[in-house]
């Protein structure tokens, strides 16, 4: 049976450490199959997708990934030229889409928004980031990520650096890292800490310690996981700008890492990995955007097949 069939993907943390292992063999597998064979997984199935903010890399690798196993895309990537320009509610537009789609992609700034469509639709809806909470699709890219390029995730030491507060990729990946035996260095500026609402769940089930200085802790990490300062969630631009820039990736830290450590972005990068990083063998973001179509095919083929693929 398929325990994968008509789930919602709205949390991370809905998922056990076998659940994950099982969809990694999954993306393994439709890595591995011919395309046309691949292309037969969602044939005549129909994404829908609801984009209340920006994004390219999601949304077009859900796209990406809807098209490589067989399937179609249609709906929102900006509202401004919507029906909630009209004043239609999320609900109503949740309830359209869910008539035209199998499957529902949201994104919305607003915490809460991605458990509230799940309950107004009848088709499965996937978080692709809600507000600050959460963004699960990422947090399994990232993790099939790293057991790609490591062959592992258990016993890694990993260096989160950047924005942890506002950074929702960081609170899945941490949720994720939670079925894991690792030991994470959080690494950030006093006032971008990990929010104090989230700890408790976290240190549940992981080991963390936290930092501001990345220099201490460059030459033990196995995996460096680099966000960019969400500007746009600051309430206050002056805030911003007193952090803007606090951590910069060049050469000179790259030269101070192991030899087989890697570097990962969810992406997009403003400044804070250098440009020159990126023909590297660290350097594995590209890569991680690239399995990123097919970790979310893989979502998409489980979600939408009663008995998988």
């Amino acid at each position: 049976m398929n325990e994968f069939f008509n789930k919602d993907i709205i949390s991370i943390k809905d998922f056990s450490k076998d659940q994950l292992e099982k969809i990694f063999t999954s993306t393994d597998k439709i890595i591995q199959l011919d395309p046309f064979q691949r292309r037969e997984i969602c044939k005549g199935k129909t994404l829908g997708y609801l984009f209340y903010e920006p994004s390219t890399r999601t949304r077009l690798s859900f796209e990406s990934a809807m098209a490589s196993i067989g399937g179609s895309s249609l709906g929102i990537s900006d509202i401004s030229s919507s029906s909630t320009q009209k004043g239609e509610s999320l609900a109503d537009t949740v309830k359209i889409m869910s008539i035209y789609s199998d499957a529902l992609v949201l994104r919305h700034p607003l915490d809460g928004s991605s458990r509230f469509a799940s309950e107004i639709s009848d088709k499965p809806v996937i978080n692709a980031g809600s507000g600050t909470e959460e963004h699960p699709t990422q947090a399994i890219q990232d993790l099939y990520t790293i057991k790609k390029e490591k062959k592992k995730i258990d016993g890694l030491k990993i260096g989160i650096v950047g924005d942890l507060k506002y950074g929702r990729t960081v609170y899945s990946l941490l949720y994720g890292l939670g079925n894991y035996d690792v030991d994470v260095r959080l690494i950030s500026p006093e006032s971008l800490r990990i929010r104090s609402d989230s700890t408790y769940d976290i240190k549940k089930n992981i080991n963390f310690t936290e930092s501001t200085q990345l220099e201490d802790h460059i030459d033990e990490l196995d995996v460096l996981y680099v966000t960019r300062i969400q500007k746009e969630r600051f309430p206050d631009e002056e805030e911003y700008l007193k952090v803007k820039g606090s951590y910069v990736v060049g050469l000179d830290l790259v030269n101070q890492m192991k030899d087989d450590s890697i570097i990962l972005h969810p992406l997009p990068r403003i400044d804070e990995i250098s440009t020159e990083v990126d023909n590297t063998k660290n350097a594995k973001y590209f890569k991680q955007a690239e399995y990123g179509k097919y970790t979310r095919a893989t979502l998409l083929g489980l979600t939408l097949n009663e008995n998988g693929f």
